[in-house]
């Protein structure tokens, strides 16, 4: 390779890695957006409902968005397998961003509902497609310093939406001067994310699909996106569960210790006032500045199983510290919590380069996509288990401990069972090399 060809690889690959970094700060600032304005939406749209309503409606609507995910999953997976990474990594951009804006203009729960299921499907498949295009086009020494920017800067997003959400009135006179209309808070936000992802579409000139694909992509006897190379073979069903383990912790302390500040344990530990949002901010910061050590500490450890192993350890401590040491603390030392269990969480990055690389090409898509997204589908039985303990008396710490306690244990033997994969040559298919 001449020195021209290899500084315009080098373009290419800067790129890409910009797209699929501004993507995933997108996908992550609409993914905790809802979370910041359900209850300012829902309450101009559920005028005479009642608080328990708007709440209930609420958790409606995550589900369904949720549901979208799932389904986006397996979507865009497949397709990434059968139609490229590139083409799944701008349809899915495309396609939540034009469902971003939508959502600011719902009148209805109906409408709202299917509108976060559109988006769900739509978040779904820019993280996994963006992993998957960076994990084979950079060199296997140094891929996990391009997964590590993706999702370090990409969890920033989450910074970007409890800003917006709570504070876009500048840009909503903006809006409003420039169209006449007037527009409430939650709805500049919605507004902003879908317009912040129409302008990463203007990148798509210049990037270019993955070699390893392009490879495959007209060899008809490869089966390609086929999920029975993974369901229907019990050792890759066997690394595939196993990787969706390993993720689960994270959304146990997102989607249940951080997300459920403001009514479960905010009140646990003593504290007043605490802002869901605000909570949510500074985990979310954390988890940027966990992912930006834990690809650091990936490269110079050259192992991706120790970090998660330190990672999930760490993860631990801070539970137990998080539930029974602090009593009565003051609200600074809460969300300074908040920022320390994001950190420990904050592997993220190195959780879905595991996913890519234990699979072949022909179904890295599909492994890359579903596993993230049923890591974050879990989030619904994490809650499930965690009612029924408090539905039998047992105390908020408590339930929440027990609940981490299953989930952080099974992903440390999970991460026991799955072969190290830095430096692993991914140029092969599930069944044989390619020549």
């Amino acid at each position: 390779m001449n020195q021209t060809t290899a500084k315009k690889k080098n373009f290419q690959i800067g790129l890409i890695l910009v797209v699929a970094a501004l993507g995933y700060f997108v996908d992550i600032y609409d993914l905790v957006l809802f979370g910041v304005v359900k209850a300012e939406s829902l309450g101009q749209i559920m005028v005479n409902a009642s608080a328990d309503e708007i709440a209930a409606t609420g958790k409606f609507l995550f589900n369904m968005q949720m549901l979208g995910m799932l389904i986006g999953g397996l979507l865009w997976g497949i397709l990434g397998d059968k139609k490229g990474r590139l083409k799944v990594l701008f349809g899915s951009i495309l396609l939540y961003s034009i469902a971003n804006i939508a959502n600011a203009f719902v009148t209805d729960v109906t409408t709202y509902a299917i509108v976060r299921i559109i988006a769900g499907i739509g978040l779904a498949g820019e993280l996994g497609a963006g992993i998957t295009l960076v994990s084979e086009m950079m060199s296997k020494e140094k891929r996990g310093y391009g997964t590590m920017i993706i999702v370090t800067f990409g969890a920033l997003g989450a910074v970007v939406a409890s800003v917006v959400g709570s504070k876009g009135e500048t840009i909503g006179h903006f809006f409003t001067s420039l169209t006449g209309l007037q527009f409430a808070n939650w709805q500049v936000a919605y507004i902003v994310g879908g317009l912040m992802g129409l302008v990463l579409l203007l990148l798509r000139v210049g990037t270019i699909e993955s070699d390893f694909f392009k490879n495959v992509k007209h060899e008809s006897h490869i089966r390609k996106g086929d999920l029975r190379l993974i369901f229907g073979d019990k050792k890759n069903l066997i690394k595939y569960l196993h990787c969706i383990s390993i993720g689960i912790p994270i959304w146990y302390v997102i989607g249940l210790l951080i997300m459920n500040s403001k009514d479960n344990f905010g009140p646990w530990l003593g504290v007043d006032n605490v802002v869901n949002g605000t909570a949510v901010m500074y985990a979310y910061i954390g988890l940027s500045f966990g992912d930006l050590l834990s690809g650091i500490l990936s490269q110079i450890l050259k192992s991706r199983k120790m970090v998660v192993y330190l990672y999930l350890l760490f993860t631990f401590i801070l539970t137990i510290v998080f539930l029974f040491v602090l009593k009565d603390i003051s609200l600074s030392t809460y969300y300074l919590m908040c920022f320390l269990l994001g950190t420990g969480t904050g592997y993220w990055a190195i959780f879905v380069t595991i996913a890519a690389e234990q699979f072949g090409t022909n179904i890295r898509s599909t492994a890359a996509n579903t596993i993230p997204n049923f890591v974050r589908g879990s989030v619904n039985l994490i809650v499930l288990m965690f009612g029924i303990l408090i539905s039998f008396q047992v105390s908020d710490g408590v339930s929440a401990f027990f609940v981490g306690l299953i989930f952080l244990l099974l992903g440390l033997y999970s991460i026991s069972k799955l072969k190290e994969t830095f430096g692993k040559d991914l140029n092969y298919i599930e069944g044989g090399e390619i020549v």
